[in-house]
């Protein structure tokens, strides 16, 4: 089924520009990369993006953490998107990551985890229409 997902380079990953490399990555999985910006998050919209997690003791280092620096965000199309690019990034912590994947490759820590990628169709619609617009998608 071809469908959407949500995909951001974090700034540990911009910091070291690797955005070329983790970009050739996700595509060379048969993903497109049909809309994509690089910003730098306020405070408050990383909080909002995060919000899901407002509750969890991690929330303000994260929030720190994505504020820190430029992210690449993008909306990535293809066959069963979603659980192709979670298969693509590897377990949240990089240790637990297996081998090939991004994390594994590129992240810090867990933190400093490199990507972020939508857990489910439904999130994706949420975290695409957080970031882009209808006109900003081509594809």
């Amino acid at each position: 089924m071809l469908q959407r997902t949500f995909s951001i380079i974090k700034p540990d990953a911009t910091e070291r520009n690797l955005e070329g490399a983790i970009l050739d990555r996700i595509q060379k999985t048969g993903l497109r990369v049909v809309a994509m910006k690089k910003i730098r998050l306020t405070r408050e919209q990383a909080e909002g993006f995060y919000h899901v997690h407002k509750e969890r003791p991690f929330f303000g280092s994260l929030v720190e953490f994505m504020c820190s620096g430029p992210v690449v965000c993008s909306v990535l199309e293809g066959e069963d998107a979603v659980t192709k690019y979670r298969e693509l990034m590897g377990a949240t912590n990089p240790a637990n990551a297996a081998e090939g994947t991004l994390r594994k490759d590129f992240a810090v820590n867990l933190e400093a985890n490199s990507v972020h990628g939508s857990d489910a169709p439904e999130t994706a619609a949420f975290e695409i229409s957080y970031f882009f617009n209808a006109l900003e998608m081509i594809g």
